[in-house]
C-alpha cells in the first residue's frame, strides 16, 4: 500500500493508503484534477504532497475546494506541495477554498 491522494471532480482532496489512485474513487467519482503521493512530516507538523498520479496526472490545486481528512487520521494539518521532490527546499502552501 502507498500513501496517495487525488482531487475529485468536486474539488475534494482525498487521502488514502492504496495501490492505485483510482482505488480512492467512489463508483460515481472522477479524478480530473490529478493526484500524487503524500507523507507526514513530523518535524514541520505538516503533510507534504508530491509527485503525480500515473493515471490522472499532476495535481491541480486551483480546483481544490475541500480536504477530506479521514485518510490521514481525521486531524487537519497544514498542507504543502513539493514541486521539485525529492528536493524539499521549495514548499508551496496548499489551501482549500
Amino acid at each position: 500500500m502507498y500513501q496517495k491522494f487525488i482531487i475529485n471532480q468536486d474539488g475534494v482532496l482525498k487521502f488514502g493508503r492504496v495501490y492505485l489512485h483510482r482505488d480512492l474513487l467512489a463508483w460515481d467519482e472522477q479524478c480530473p484534477y490529478g493526484g500524487g503521493l503524500w507523507k507526514i512530516d513530523e518535524g514541520r507538523g505538516a503533510i507534504l504532497l508530491y509527485g503525480r498520479s500515473f493515471d490522472f496526472g499532476a495535481p491541480d490545486f486551483y480546483h481544490l475546494c475541500r480536504v477530506e481528512w479521514n485518510g490521514v487520521g481525521g486531524r487537519p494539518l497544514p498542507l504543502f506541495y513539493l514541486p521539485h521532490w525529492p528536493e524539499e527546499d521549495l514548499l508551496i502552501p496548499v489551501g482549500a477554498g
